[in-house]
């Protein structure tokens, strides 16, 4: 049973930062911050669950059985991740790229403790806790200071896993099997690595949000394995009976430049191979949204938007579906992942060329992060933009990728993934 108190906060930023200090005593740590993106993106603010009182850790195989078993009998909040790799449950495929990350396939948490702020209020909810404690733990967490500020000062020497011949080589190879009619368009990612390196994992995060300011990021502990997000992209919510994906398919750069900005922007809007990617991947999710859907009832809502963030433009298209109160949540996952907008079309020959042409296994990146609410309802973004670190291994990572389509130009891909990368890059490096 959940113990439920709301408090006024006088200063909703100082406490979001006490908070997440504060958070680091534990080893399950879920922070999912809209960015005061809410009014269009979530039902809050930003929600902290901490402290694991049951959990679920596994690799693919029956991965979403397995989940869904944990789901339904848990019938409580639970947070976690799907990772990319949860594609060889539900299709015959195999991941055997390198993995210098090694983080489980799935894992979720039912938490001890939960945080939700809206406005300059915060919604506690602890499972079997009396009032003192919440007292006990708030005094706490308005004494939280971060003292751990800065790099652990290694130099950071950024690696590429593919360079940048080898990369034309393989969008080459990605062009011709377009040109075969193999496939229409694939999501061809590639992997910036640093090893023997030691990061502060809480200042990284901070740094990137404050950068990126997206409506998505996450900050994830898993044990000794941590996720730095700050994803402008949202995979899948559901309220009630209603299902909507948002998928991002197109990218400018911004300008400081107020009539430059808008020029880009208005590029961006114009561009007919952008346009015709993210159309193509519209196509895809209205098809995987209608294996769960009420018939009839699939519909986009918005075409081909754009939507600008601190760092970049955002070509985004809004689906959405009317499902039938009696199908399980996590079926209604299942059914769509992974993602179109990081795979492909038609989605399971795209996943397998992917496979042949990356160097690296995925794992959370391209994957997702989010909850499951007790009725039933979940909300996941998409992990792009994203530091992953391995404490035990002293492995940092991050991964950008971009759509092949036959109107693809190797050189134009290579710039679009650095434009990707330049915040985790500057965060890392500075």
């Amino acid at each position: 049973m959940r113990t439920k108190h709301i408090h006024n906060i006088k200063n909703a930023q100082l406490f979001k930062n006490q908070l997440l200090v504060w958070a680091q005593q534990f080893d399950d740590v879920v922070w999912l911050d809209s960015n005061n993106y809410s009014q269009k993106y979530g039902d809050y603010d930003a929600v902290l669950a901490v402290d694991a009182f049951t959990s679920i850790q596994t690799d693919f195989q029956d991965g979403f059985e397995k989940l869904k078993e944990y789901q339904t009998l848990v019938k409580d909040w639970i947070f976690g991740y799907l990772t990319y790799d949860l594609k060889n449950d539900v299709e015959a495929l195999s991941s055997n790229n390198f993995d210098g990350l090694e983080f489980p396939d799935l894992y979720f948490f039912q938490p001890k403790k939960l945080f939700f702020l809206k406005d300059n209020q915060v919604e506690i909810q602890y499972l079997f806790a009396v009032d003192d404690d919440i007292e006990s733990d708030l005094n706490e967490i308005r004494h939280c200071q971060d003292k751990g500020r800065g790099n652990l000062k290694n130099d950071i020497k950024i690696h590429l896993r593919i360079h940048k011949d080898a990369y034309f080589e393989k969008v080459s190879a990605m062009l011709e099997h377009i040109h075969r009619g193999d496939i229409y368009e694939a999501n061809f990612c590639q992997e910036f690595y640093a090893d023997d390196t030691e990061i502060n994992p809480l200042d990284t995060y901070n740094k990137l949000n404050t950068i990126s300011n997206p409506p998505f990021a996450t900050f994830l502990k898993c044990y000794d394995k941590y996720l730095l997000s700050a994803s402008p992209e949202r995979y899948l919510k559901k309220e009630q009976q209603t299902i909507i994906s948002q998928p991002i398919k197109g990218t400018a750069k911004r300008s400081e430049n107020i009539k430059e900005d808008e020029q880009l922007k208005s590029d961006l809007l114009n561009n007919q191979k952008e346009r015709s990617e993210n159309i193509m991947i519209v196509d895809l999710v209205r098809n995987d949204l209608s294996k769960t859907a009420i018939k009839g009832s699939v519909k986009v809502e918005e075409l081909c938007k754009i939507y600008t963030f601190d760092q970049v433009h955002q070509m985004i298209s809004t689906v959405t579906s009317k499902i039938d109160e009696t199908v399980h949540p996590v079926d209604i996952v299942k059914s769509t992942f992974p993602m179109g907008s990081m795979t492909g079309a038609p989605k399971i020959s795209a996943m397998k060329i992917i496979e042949e042409l990356e160097e690296t296994k995925r794992g959370l990146y391209s994957g997702s992060i989010g909850y499951f609410s007790p009725e039933g309802n979940f909300d996941f973004n998409v992990v792009i933009r994203s530091i992953l670190y391995n404490q035990t291994r002293k492995y940092v990572s991050y991964s950008v990728g971009s759509a092949i389509t036959s109107k693809s130009n190797p050189l134009h891909e290579y710039e679009e993934c650095l434009v990707k990368a330049k915040a985790m890059r500057t965060v890392l490096e500075n």
